[in-house]
């Protein structure tokens, strides 16, 4: 599986962005897709999980973005979403997709659940 994650750019405080990762491999639509983000001299932090079960599924979120973020998958496409909203200075970070085993469960918030990582795509927010 490889992942490319696209979307990020530079938005002002209340801005949003989103972001997009295509993926390209088998059984997707068997894949819980993650986000994570890292910040400089931070570790890598858990966003979101948009879990299986198409675009009627459920995502999981950290509590620093829920309420302000959405996660959607397309599974004819391949390719998940996250929708950041209400942007915030401490949103800045560079944000990667991941991908599970197939059919994976747990609770979706550690790197280590993730079999697949794409490049990274950077969102700044300016104040």
């Amino acid at each position: 599986v490889q992942l490319q994650a696209s979307g990020g750019g530079l938005v002002q405080v209340g801005g949003s962005l989103r972001l997009t990762c295509a993926a390209s491999g088998d059984s997707f639509s068997s894949r819980v897709m993650g986000w994570f983000r890292q910040a400089p001299g931070k570790e890598r932090e858990f966003v979101a999980a948009v879990l299986r079960g198409g675009p009627r599924g459920t995502t999981v979120y950290s509590d620093s973005v829920k309420g302000r973020f959405t996660g959607s998958r397309d599974d004819a496409q391949n390719t998940v979403y996250l929708r950041l909203d209400s942007l915030k200075p401490e949103d800045t970070a560079v944000y990667y997709c991941a991908a599970s085993r197939i059919y994976y469960t747990g609770t979706y918030q550690l790197p280590w659940e993730y079999d697949f990582w794409g490049q990274g795509t950077q969102v700044t927010v300016s104040s």
